[in-house]
């Protein structure tokens, strides 16, 4: 692949990408590189790269138009760029601490999120990320044609509602501008089973932070097939744990994996921000 270093996590997903400075514009056959290797391995990481917002947002861009993040106030300056941000004595709970694809109860999902490393404690702080592909194609004939026309009720309430867990109850010194509000109740439908647009590839579209439940199924039903495909989803060959280190961009495909942040690092603080991509 051109100038650029491939090196494949050995896991379900994953790769680590090196010769090329991301602190400068890239010209269009690396982004061609990069992308091409982003829908093989779902999750890169480029380790030993400092950059500035302007850089990272530069980034982004080439990958499509920035996202919309809601419910989390972006940096004063920079509408695009969240901080996600953990002070060495918080006591709130670990932002993103379960599994989840992020946004999909928009109505068009984003397609990636990028996250760049500032401050990274020395222990824990591990992101988790599933293959959504392999959990699909490890499924019984009979699952995939008894899911295969389903729809999943995607909402953001269990998060972001008044009452969700960065609501009213959330712990009162968290670092990070959570708004929480009435707008996360609202419901949209997605379907189980979709068609990656850019590889052709079935992948699961379900994630427990988001999924209510499955429309037109009982909830009882409903319950049952989820634990089934996330029990395949989250099966532990089917897991990449990344470690971070500081000045390391990460970018994964929303549409194909889940994520979920892991704590451990009480008493250091953590920071890193993030941009999204938009779905097409």
């Amino acid at each position: 692949m051109g100038s650029l270093t491939v090196t494949p996590s050995g896991a379900a997903l994953g790769a680590t990408i090196t010769g090329v400075d991301l602190s400068k514009p890239l010209d269009a056959g690396t982004v061609s590189e990069i992308r091409a290797a982003w829908l093989e391995h779902l999750v890169l990481a480029f380790p030993d790269q400092p950059m500035t917002h302007d850089d990272l947002e530069r980034f982004t861009r080439y990958f499509g138009p920035f996202g919309d993040d809601p419910f989390i106030a972006p940096l004063p300056d920079r509408p695009h760029i969240i901080e996600v941000k953990r002070e060495a004595d918080e006591k709130a709970s670990v932002f993103a601490a379960a599994w989840h694809s992020d946004w999909s109860f928009q109505e068009i999902p984003p397609a990636g999120t990028v996250l760049h490393s500032k401050v990274i404690p020395p222990v824990g702080g591990d992101t988790l990320f599933c293959n959504n592909y392999a959990a699909y194609e490890a499924l019984s004939d009979e699952t995939k044609a008894r899911i295969e026309a389903l729809q999943a009720i995607h909402s953001a309430s269990l998060g972001y509602a008044p009452d969700g867990a960065y609501g009213d109850n959330d712990g009162d010194d968290r670092s990070m501008t959570i708004i929480a509000d009435d707008s996360a109740n609202q419901t949209r439908l997605h379907p189980v089973v979709k068609t990656h647009p850019e590889t052709g590839r079935k992948t699961l579209f379900v994630n427990p932070a988001y999924v209510r439940s499955l429309h037109g199924v009982s909830d009882e039903d409903a319950f049952l097939i989820l634990v089934e495909l996330y029990g395949a989803c989250h099966e532990a060959g089917n897991i990449y744990a990344h470690t971070w280190a500081p000045d390391m961009l990460v970018m994964w495909d929303n549409r194909c994996t889940q994520h979920m942040a892991t704590g451990g690092y009480d008493g250091h603080a953590r920071l890193l921000h993030r941009t999204t991509i938009a779905g097409p």
